[in-house]
């Protein structure tokens, strides 16, 4: 007789969600809950409460990281699971909070169901993955990883000109550096999508299997002001008119490229902006992204190709990169084990690679790691409609907590 499986409670995550919801709660039911405010405060000290309900032990290291471990039979490197409880400004009450919340479910479930494990779970929020308040993103993660610097990680100042150090030590959670991550024998990270494909495709889960590459370029064209009413057409050196060649043979070309690369222009500034002055420069980024690192390079060939052939209006036309960074595959032993698991609970799936940043790609340098999505609603994500059906996100648990229960031979 198969045995059944082990599930989470479903009201009860509901519950959870809720209550995490009101620590920076926004009246058009968002959440403000910025990194090492008195909502981040606050959302860090029930979280902390609810692991100590659960003899969990909880420690703090010099970032600001928190890690509740359930001690295992053996004293061996733990299972992580965790995310962030940081969100942007009026975001959603899910992006981040969700994969903190599968952790504190799965030690929930496996504690009232009297089930020891045989190594150590910890759960982790990771501080400051949003960057809206201290730039940039995924900074303590990137801290641990050893990508960035941590001295200047703690100077970083917010708009107010507050610094991370300090804010870190007024809400209380400054700890020691020999309590940071060091080694784990899996790290998991259960995250909404952010995007629109698992609603269109009517899936329940996203086996994520790595983290896309990207590259990104300023584009700054020059040209030169002249009087809009007085200059001729064939006289103008109208940075705009080159701009707006450059954008729509980059578009032409980058379509033909690979039906899963995405690129956008994302940011313009034109100079000097005034409806009476042809425009003398144009600076805009363009972004791609995309997991085979061939593709991204067929985009910065293309882009450079246009710097030099493009119309440009007798303009002259310059592209700068400014960051790229690689494609992060995840643990492909944790991969097929989050598919086989979400197989075995007969929920509808795909492996699919993740467009936006998360700890784990950084967490995965050196520690075995993998993903799991669940669907957003029409796509949102930081933003206040954000919202992913509560028995979407019970599905994503029971899947990590099954991938959990294997990796513990449970």
């Amino acid at each position: 007789m198969e045995k059944q499986k082990l599930l989470i409670d479903g009201e009860r995550l509901k519950a959870t969600i809720e209550t995490f919801a009101n620590f920076g709660g926004t009246k058009n039911n968002g959440v403000t809950r910025l990194s090492l405010s008195e909502e981040d405060r606050l959302a860090r000290e029930y979280f902390q409460t609810c692991c100590e309900a659960l003899k969990m032990s909880v420690v703090v290291d010099d970032m600001g990281n928190m890690y509740a471990t359930l001690p295992g039979i053996e004293d061996k490197p733990p299972i992580a699971i965790g995310s962030h409880l940081d969100s942007v400004k009026k975001g959603g009450r899910f992006d981040g909070v969700l994969g903190v919340i599968a952790g504190l479910e799965i030690v929930r479930t496996l504690v009232e169901n009297e089930i020891k494990p045989r190594i150590p779970i910890t759960l982790v929020n990771f501080t400051n993955e949003e960057g809206a308040r201290f730039e940039p993103s995924m900074m303590a993660s990137g801290v641990l990883s050893g990508k960035f610097d941590k001295e200047t990680m703690m100077q970083k100042k917010d708009k107010d000109g507050i610094i991370f150090a300090d804010a870190l030590r007024e809400i209380g959670f400054t700890g020691e550096e020999s309590n940071r991550l060091k080694e784990a024998a899996a790290f998991l990270e259960l995250h909404i999508e952010q995007g629109p494909v698992l609603e269109h495709e009517s899936l329940n889960i996203g086996v994520v299997d790595c983290v896309v590459g990207m590259v990104c370029y300023e584009i700054t064209i020059n040209g030169e002001s002249d009087h809009a009413g007085t200059t001729p057409m064939t006289m103008r050196k109208d940075a705009l008119f080159a701009a707006n060649n450059f954008i729509a043979e980059a578009r032409r070309q980058l379509d033909t490229v690979d039906e899963e690369l995405v690129f956008t222009m994302g940011r313009m500034n034109v100079s000097p902006n005034i409806h009476t002055v042809i425009p003398n420069q144009v600076v805009f980024t363009l972004e791609a992204r995309h997991k085979n690192p061939n593709i991204i390079k067929k985009v910065e060939d293309i882009v450079e190709a246009l710097t030099r052939n493009c119309e440009n209006e007798g303009c002259q036309i310059e592209a700068e990169k400014l960051w790229d960074r690689s494609t992060v595959m995840f643990n492909e032993s944790l991969v097929d084990q989050l598919e086989q698991s979400a197989k075995e609970l007969g929920y509808s799936h795909k492996k699919m690679a993740s467009g936006a940043g998360h700890d784990a790609q950084f967490i995965a340098s050196y520690i075995p790691t993998a993903m799991l999505f669940v669907p957003s609603i029409n796509g949102k994500s930081h933003s206040e409609d954000e919202f992913t059906p509560y028995e979407d996100c019970e599905k994503g648990i029971n899947v990590i907590l099954d991938a959990v229960l294997e990796l513990q031979n449970l």
